[in-house]
C-alpha cells in the first residue's frame, strides 16, 4: 500500500496550510490521494522543475485550441494514473471552451476505494 507523504493545500487558494501548532499541515488519506490528483491534472507540461516530462500540455494542446474531447480526457486521465496508489481513472468533462476546463476525475486507488475531485 502506498504511504501519502502530502502538504495540505487550501482548497480555494491551492497554497500551504499551518496546523494548529504553527507547522506546515499534511494531508492525510483519502483527502491526500484525491489532492494529488488534482495537483497532477493542474500540472502544465515541463512546469515541474526536477522532472519536465510530468504535466499536461495545455498550452501547446489544449488552451486556445479547442482538442478533441478524448485527446483532452485522454491527457487528464494519465495524468491521474501517473499519480502513485491511482489505479484507475475517468475523467468526465461537463464544459469546455477556450477558456476554462471543468468536470471531474472519479478514480480507484489500490485498495478499492472509489473517490473523486472536481476540476
Amino acid at each position: 500500500m502506498t504511504m501519502y507523504n502530502t502538504l495540505l493545500l487550501d482548497q480555494s487558494e491551492w497554497d500551504l496550510v499551518i496546523d494548529s501548532a504553527g507547522n506546515i499541515a499534511m494531508a492525510s488519506p483519502p483527502y491526500a490521494l484525491a489532492q494529488d490528483v488534482a495537483s497532477a491534472v493542474r500540472l502544465f507540461l515541463a512546469e515541474l522543475w526536477y522532472d519536465t516530462t510530468k504535466g499536461i500540455p495545455y498550452f501547446e494542446d489544449v488552451l486556445g485550441k479547442l482538442p478533441p474531447l478524448p485527446l483532452l480526457t485522454g491527457y487528464i486521465e494519465r495524468a491521474a494514473l501517473a499519480v502513485p496508489g491511482v489505479v484507475t481513472a475517468q475523467c468526465i468533462i461537463s464544459a469546455f471552451d477556450s477558456r476554462e476546463i471543468t468536470g471531474q476525475i472519479q478514480f480507484i486507488d489500490e485498495t478499492g476505494t472509489e473517490n473523486g475531485v472536481t476540476f
